[in-house]
């Protein structure tokens, strides 16, 4: 059995869905699992509707926008499926009715009720046109087997209690081959619907990948593969056909989009390799992760996240910065859910780059009550792997670098 998922992007219309049946017609004697994201934008489209719902405000507007959207392309690739439409109307329904609701005391529970829907109208779409394609399959709530704690907007899996719930679920469907269409991104927590986190259905097909020892990942996106920088801003950027798993975990932390972080770890640990190809064109190769690392030096990667914020806290005493102040801050970041993408401490100061967002923002108000703060902001920072000094000039040139760091693979600059 191989998971397939395919994202927003893979489903952005009526074209797309249609595009993902014809990718399932190359693959006809192959049990599958088909992980769906919700259609482009729809999330987007749905955080607006969980911020106005909190804040008190009408939005019957943007729910009637979006069940327009949906509608119609839904009776574009499918349009006498009266049985999907009248799901698709229900599944609306439900969600007026929670908004008719007060809002709760928890924004993040909020969320996570409000936002799950997208996905649950993507796949009743999707399982239309399969079924208007003759393609056979089972349409699956994802939260029937993927179960988590109540941590909202990043669920974290309950594997003991999720696996029983797989295998008898996968049992349960029919046909030969078996083709399962479920979820990305929710799950059930003890309290009702939870997310595993923005672009958590990479996460949830290495989930039911893990939980059902499938053969393989594949991830369809509308790229050809992973590239060692983004192809938008260098176009001279390479194809990295065959790196390993901890490979593409670093480039998942230091900011490549491509692949989820939390993907690869539940591949990692049963050797189930990912694979990355082009939904656009089913026959290309793409690019494939799994233990192997012979490939991973042989291309520099590098990648660039703008829009940085790099702050620098000292003590007010300027005492040195030892454990218990390091602890302390460590704290409010925390509290503050601000993540930080690079650390670096001298005797007195400790400095750090983060998104510069409006939680970073309210951080560095609440640290200037116990520390001396300082920042920049307009930064970017970037992180090149397996680095070669004329990539690092190249990258460097006409900036001002304002924190610099290398380790054996890895060097990464903040410049202005």
């Amino acid at each position: 059995m191989k998971v397939f998922k395919f994202g927003g992007a893979s489903v952005r219309d009526a074209v797309g869905v249609r595009n993902l049946a014809s990718v399932l017609t190359h693959f006809q004697q192959d049990e599958l699992i088909i992980v769906v994201s919700a259609m482009g934008k729809t999330t987007n489209a749905l955080e607006d509707v969980v911020w106005r719902y909190t804040q008190g405000q009408n939005v019957d507007d943007r729910v009637d926008a979006l069940r327009s959207a949906h509608l119609a392309v839904l009776t574009t690739v499918a349009p006498a499926h009266a049985t999907a439409k009248a799901e698709l109307v229900l599944q609306f329904d439900r969600l007026r009715t929670l908004l008719a609701n007060p809002r709760s005391a928890d924004v993040d529970r909020d969320y996570d009720q409000i936002v799950s829907f997208g996905e649950i109208w993507s796949t009743v779409i999707v399982s239309a046109c399969l079924s208007e394609a003759g393609l056979a399959h089972t349409w699956v709530d994802a939260r029937t087997v993927v179960r988590t704690d109540a941590l909202y907007r990043s669920a974290r899996i309950d594997w003991t209690a999720s696996a029983p719930c797989a295998a008898s679920v996968w049992a349960a469907v029919g046909g030969s081959p078996r083709r399962m269409v479920t979820q990305g991104f929710i799950g059930l927590g003890p309290d009702g619907m939870t997310t595993l986190g923005r672009e958590g259905s990479d996460f949830s097909a290495a989930i039911f990948a893990y939980l059902l020892d499938a053969e393989s990942v594949t991830i369809w996106k509308d790229v050809p593969g992973m590239f060692n920088a983004d192809p938008k801003r260098f176009p001279d950027s390479r194809l990295l056909s065959h790196i390993s798993y901890r490979e593409a975990l670093e480039l998942s932390y230091f900011g490549a989009s491509v692949i989820h972080p939390r993907t690869l770890q539940p591949l990692q640990k049963k050797h189930i390799p990912l694979y990355v190809r082009p939904f656009a064109d089913p026959g290309a190769p793409g690019s494939v992760i799994d233990d192997s690392s012979d490939s991973d030096s042989l291309i520099p990667s590098f990648i660039l996240k703008p829009n940085q914020l790099l702050i620098s806290i000292t003590p007010h005493d300027l005492g040195f910065v030892v454990e218990e102040n390091l602890g302390a801050i460590f704290a409010l970041f925390a509290q503050r859910k601000v993540r930080i993408d690079l650390m670096q401490n001298s005797a007195v100061a400790f400095t750090v780059s983060v998104d510069d967002t409006p939680r970073a923002r309210g951080l560095i108000q609440e640290l200037r009550g116990s520390y001396q703060v300082r920042y920049n902001d307009g930064c970017e920072l970037i992180t090149v792997r397996h680095f070669d000094e004329p990539t690092l000039a190249r990258l460097t040139e006409g900036r001002d670098v304002l924190v610099e760091q290398r380790s054996r693979l890895t060097a990464r600059f903040v410049v202005k």
